[in-house]
């Protein structure tokens, strides 16, 4: 899609989150206390990308994951912005920026897949469908 197309399919914070690779408030996110089970999508196309087998509680302020489905929806790369090193995680089916992962997590991966909620949406097994 071209940029103004996103731009007039997204909201404000949506674009500004998914699309330039911005950060949610921590502790704001919709999705940062959802428990039930279900699969975590892309909000830019509907790609798979986690399951709710897989979330934890990290007390970081966002959505958290230990791993990604095995689909390999998940992209990563250097992101160097903000005076410091990180790995920015993204969504391989359509470029949308998801958060960024880190080397601190639970077994069995040890890492923490840090998700702005507004980048996801909820499918429930069997519910409505809870935007982020």
């Amino acid at each position: 899609m071209s940029e103004q197309k996103w731009q007039e399919t997204l909201s404000e914070e949506e674009y500004r989150v998914c699309r330039n690779a911005g950060t949610e408030r921590p502790f704001t996110g919709a999705l940062l206390d959802e428990a039930r089970e279900g699969t975590y999508v892309c909000k830019c196309c509907g790609a798979d990308l986690f399951s709710s087998q897989t979330k934890f509680d990290a007390g970081c302020g966002w959505p958290s994951f230990f791993q990604q489905l095995e689909n390999d929806n998940v992209g990563y790369r250097d992101d160097n912005t903000h005076g410091m090193h990180r790995v920015e995680i993204f969504c391989k089916q359509c470029d949308s920026h998801l958060g960024h992962v880190f080397p601190d997590g639970p077994e069995p991966s040890g890492q923490r897949y840090c998700v702005n909620s507004i980048s996801l949406t909820f499918k429930g097994n069997g519910d409505v469908v809870v935007k982020g």
